[in-house]
């Protein structure tokens, strides 16, 4: 199978793989590397919540309602739904005036298995508080009320909301959106599937500050500033995006969405890269990003060695490994 992105082994031996599609771009909008298809269109899902959180600050909602590290690096967020996440979108919307039923995110129980326990074992039910997005929503939330915006149906296409955040999205990624059909995403708002190569070139270009102009700078190293203070609450305990965050602040930036979707950047190689799973599956993207980012920090290099899976009574029977196909496109790249 040529198009290997990951694979699994069993014993040793391969027992199954995962294809996908990879661009490598610079800053500067040169595509270094592509596996897969390089226009290839995908749903990006909750990697471009960095730029969905651009409007919070550009109106000056963020600073109206007070938005520190932590708060700001939640709204960027694919949380866990513990209590500290909680905490925090549940003083978000207080300090608007704007209780946790107006969020339209649905309820979800807390990804954290010991925080789902606490909650049965509580009695108590899973909220809107709890789902993943809910930072994102309470962001969409404020934004609105700062602006006088009806709060009412805010997650839908055709409201203030999400017009400017389309709008964002296209000056970021330069894709033209306004006739483009959205698909919704898990958390009701709308997503549009964008190419994979301007996804790459965007994530370089916001880490890097290439082509921003003030006050989309200042906007953009707010929030990545947030998210590298603030890694735990970008995921959460023992998550890929948190270990990576912690380990290169001021460096890496790397965000997941839902369906095998990654994106990220290195500001030190002046890099960007996004990455989608065919079959939808974490386990490869995050093989994936690994690989690429041992290939450019020599810092990084245990993160290209496979990870090793275990069955319940804890014995190590294989791995997750990054293909050949993403291999042989990294040793094509020097920098």
């Amino acid at each position: 199978m040529l198009n290997r992105f990951a694979d699994v082994t069993r014993g040793g031996q391969l027992e199954s793989c995962h294809a996908g599609a990879l661009v490598i771009a610079t800053a500067a909008g040169d595509i270094l590397g592509v596996a897969g298809a390089n226009g290839k269109e995908v749903f990006p899902r909750s990697s471009l919540k960095l730029i969905q959180a651009l409007p919070l600050i550009e109106t000056g909602a963020a600073d109206r309602y007070t938005m520190g590290d932590a708060e700001l690096a939640l709204v960027c967020a694919s949380h866990v739904g513990s209590p500290r996440h909680i905490a925090i979108v549940s003083q978000l919307l207080e300090r608007a005036g704007l209780a946790a039923g107006k969020l339209a995110c649905g309820p979800q129980f807390p990804l954290d298995i010991d925080d789902q326990r606490a909650l049965l074992k509580s009695g108590l039910q899973a909220t809107a508080l709890h789902n993943n997005c809910s930072g994102k929503h309470a962001a969409m939330l404020l934004t609105a009320r700062h602006l006088g915006e009806p709060i009412e149906h805010y997650e839908l296409a055709q409201h203030p909301v999400q017009e400017r955040i389309r709008q964002t999205i296209e000056e970021v990624v330069g894709a033209r959106l306004d006739d483009a059909i959205p698909g919704i995403d898990g958390c009701s708002v709308p997503t549009w599937r964008l190419p994979l190569d301007r996804l790459a070139i965007a994530f370089a270009r916001l880490l890097c500050g290439e082509g921003l102009a003030d006050p989309r700078l200042r906007a953009v190293d707010r929030l990545l500033s947030a998210c590298w203070a603030q890694p735990e609450l970008m995921a959460g305990r023992g998550r890929f995006d948190t270990e990576i965050l912690t380990r290169f602040p001021q460096d890496v930036f790397i965000k997941a969405g839902a369906e095998g979707v990654y994106c990220g950047a290195i500001r030190s190689r002046r890099i960007g890269f996004a990455v989608k799973i065919a079959d939808g599956a974490k386990r490869a993207a995050e093989a994936v990003v690994g690989a690429i980012l041992a290939h450019f920090l020599p810092e990084a290099d245990d993160l290209g060695q496979p990870v090793i899976l275990h069955n319940a009574a804890g014995i190590a029977v294989g791995d997750v490994r990054p293909g050949r196909a993403v291999q042989t496109v990294l040793d094509g790249i020097t920098l």
